[in-house]
């Protein structure tokens, strides 16, 4: 899987599901940045995106002239029924963040070191085709240093899960952790660890899987209790093999293809296991923005790890960004740097991002995959200022 731009045309949900959908900051223009203190930037992004074919966006702001939310376009193409900014959605790998920030938890409580071998925690889950857990750190998993393969750049894995025929007979497997791993263990690696960068789903699936191995609990369990819980954010699940949605919530839409054209597809309902802690969580815009907002104030972790989670590796597919410990960093247009992560599922691109003083957040969701330009988006809000 490739990083690249926020303007999802589907090469492949393939290649856009549970992945970093959007890391390179495209310049606002010249009127964005002169709307001072308006909105008028970001709706205009946002219109700019339903006119592209995103049938609907929800998006909700915070900064310190209290909250704002928009929502644009249809939740149900079939009914016209509009989005609401209350709604669930699908936030893909902004799982990342949460599953980065149970493992730094562990560590601040002595129960784990970033520089553990994966194989002290998963004795030979990274084996063959020159994959080896005892030279790859859990650091490298979090920073995807690890040169671990990807399972979802697996041809049969695509072709199964994110394509038409596949994904319509497909949506209700059960993979377990174990079996994605499998996947990505038939390919070789991308590199040595600690060489190069490229992003990796399955970095996250044995990030989930030390989880447990430290704990005794699934990551679901212990990010509901460390961070859900805590935080109040009773818009987010883990749901696990749960396929339908909670509402309020809209419908999600596909193309399934290569293409941006063709046939439209209800892909509302999937087993989300099958991205698992790789990308699989539910939640709304207000709770991304108050758990990246407490997160970058220091009140989810200690600040040693925090200063650790925010250390970024250069990304040289990125220009204006950088990948710390499930954390982006993006240098916009107009000199802010906001943190966060996005995520891309079938039918749902996801973006939450804060400022590093976590004075100003911003959360939206498009509710198909096949067109839209996020970075836009963020640019508007962030660049009227």
């Amino acid at each position: 899987m490739t990083v690249r731009t926020s303007r999802v045309v589907a090469t492949l949900v393939a290649t856009a599901a549970l992945t970093l959908s959007a890391v390179v900051a495209v310049p606002a223009s010249a009127a964005a940045r002169a709307e001072k203190g308006t909105h008028d930037a970001i709706r205009r992004a946002i219109a700019a995106a339903i006119e592209d074919g995103v049938p609907g966006v929800t998006a909700t702001a915070k900064d310190r002239r209290g909250t704002w939310s928009t929502t644009t376009g249809v939740g149900n193409i079939r009914t016209d029924e509009p989005r609401s900014p209350h709604d669930r959605y699908r936030a893909g790998s902004i799982t990342k963040t949460f599953v980065a920030t149970v493992l730094l938890q562990l560590e601040a409580e002595d129960r784990l070191s970033l520089d553990d071998t994966v194989e002290k925690w998963l004795p030979g889950a990274v084996r063959g085709h020159g994959h080896d857990g005892r030279r790859v750190t859990v650091r490298q998993l979090l920073n995807h240093t690890s040169g671990i393969h990807n399972f979802t750049d697996d041809e049969t894995y695509a072709q199964t899960y994110l394509l038409k025929d596949g994904f319509f007979e497909h949506r209700y497997d059960r993979l377990t952790p174990d079996q994605l791993v499998a996947i990505s263990m038939s390919h070789e690696p991308d590199f040595a660890p600690g060489t190069s960068w490229n992003y990796s789903n399955t970095n996250y699936i044995l990030a989930g899987m030390v989880i447990k191995s430290v704990t005794g609990r699934s990551f679901a369990t212990e990010i509901r209790q460390r961070i859900i819980e805590p935080l109040h954010l009773t818009a987010t699940s883990v749901p696990g093999n749960r396929v339908t949605m909670p509402q309020p919530s809209s419908r999600a839409y596909s193309k399934l293809a290569v293409t941006t054209t063709g046939p439209t597809y209800d892909v509302t309902n999937w087993t989300p296991g099958l991205a698992s802690s790789a990308g699989e969580m539910i939640s709304s815009s207000a709770d991304l923005n108050r758990f990246y907002t407490a997160l970058l104030r220091g009140k989810v972790l200690p600040a040693e790890q925090l200063k650790e989670m925010k250390t970024t590796v250069t990304v040289e597919a990125m220009p204006n960004a950088g990948y710390g410990l499930g954390l982006i960093d993006r240098k916009l247009s107009c000199g802010v740097h906001v943190w966060g992560h996005s995520g891309g599922v079938p039918g749902s691109i996801s973006e939450a991002v804060t400022t590093a003083d976590g004075r100003h957040s911003l959360a939206f969701n498009f509710n198909g995959d096949w067109s839209g330009d996020t970075d836009t988006v963020i640019e508007g809000e962030f660049c009227r200022n």
